[in-house]
């Protein structure tokens, strides 16, 4: 019920973002698109081992947040690299 409320809560949001995309350059686009990656790639893990009691829920909403604070400061790299020609960042492990 709780991943059912965020997907609701995130899905207009989801939609704004697809909507100014087009204005980002492709730098900007790559690195949100690794980021957003890397972030599901980490929810994924951290609500499996949640589910299956390893950590409580508010860790694993915590590790969520940590990579999605990740992919918006890759977001904003990969936008300061299309603005300066620098190379565009690339998505690490957490």
């Amino acid at each position: 019920m709780k991943n059912i409320f965020k997907i609701a809560m995130l899905a207009p949001l989801a939609a704004a973002g697809l909507t100014l995309a087009a204005c980002d350059g492709p730098k900007e686009n790559a690195a949100e698109d690794a980021g957003e990656q890397q972030a599901e790639a980490v929810n994924s893990q951290a609500e499996a081992s949640a589910d299956a009691g390893k950590i409580s829920d508010d860790q694993a909403d915590a590790m969520t947040d940590q990579a999605e604070k990740k992919a918006d400061a890759m977001e904003k790299q990969g936008e300061k690299a299309d603005e300066s020609g620098a190379p565009a960042p690339v998505a690490t492990a957490t």
